[in-house]
């Protein structure tokens, strides 16, 4: 049977350990993907490539892109999200639509995060996020929206809840969703809710992120094992 290659993206440091701490068991071998630290291993029949991204979007693409490069049918990411409406802090997220909120050309008519002549807002694989959620039971889907910014300000958190219908914000998974769709990827995320997008965001995300918890890692591990 030939194997499937699936990849995982993760922004931050915090954010990947716990995964890096299964690799014993894991039998994971240490590499680089585009520069960055990577780790590969098998889970059944499926091949993956794990990548320490770096935190933003142009960071998460070109880790995406090389794991597309490399020949990744799936690709899967988990972090930690701000909440923007109808979500709570600590709560489990599987976004479905993925767009970048700080893409602007509204100077020459466009509307916000529309990009001339190509799609713009990008979807999860069903089936993938289908898996995700039958991890938590009471986890949450809607509009994830990402920027190059750390949201930790009321006014902005409220134009992207009043201008997207954004469920939460973060700093990558429109990034990978894009990249996903420009090469017919399969993409899913899960994420939790670290803060509230308002002025006391960053003391809320450090505190949860310096935990290094390993609940969405076992998930995604859990789907590929699925899929294997």
């Amino acid at each position: 049977m030939e194997k499937i290659k699936i990849g995982i993206v993760i922004a931050d440091t915090d954010e990947y350990r716990p995964l890096e701490e299964k690799m014993g068991a894991l039998g994971g071998k240490i590499t680089k993907i585009a520069g960055r630290r990577a780790h590969e291993f098998t889970i059944g029949n499926a091949i993956v490539t794990s990548v320490l991204c770096g935190i933003g979007k142009v960071n998460a693409a070109v880790a995406a892109t090389a794991l597309a490069e490399k020949g990744a049918e799936i690709i899967l990411n988990c972090g930690l999200s701000g909440g923007v409406s109808g979500i709570s802090k600590n709560e489990i997220t599987i976004p479905d639509k993925f767009l970048e909120h700080d893409f602007d050309l509204t100077g020459i008519g466009y509307k916000p995060c529309e990009k001339p002549g190509q799609d713009y807002i990008y979807f999860a694989d069903k089936e993938l996020s289908r898996q995700l959620a039958l991890e938590f039971e009471n986890s949450k889907k809607g509009t994830a929206v990402s920027g190059d910014c750390f949201v930790s300000n009321e006014g902005l958190r409220t134009f992207l809840r009043d201008e997207f219908s954004a469920m939460s914000c973060d700093m990558e998974t429109a990034a990978v969703a894009y990249v996903c769709a420009s090469y017919g990827i399969k993409f899913a995320c899960i994420r939790k809710i670290s803060d509230d997008a308002g002025n006391d965001a960053g003391a809320s995300y450090r505190q949860i992120n310096a935990l290094a918890e390993d609940v969405l890692i076992n998930a995604i591990l859990s789907v590929i094992a699925n899929i294997a």
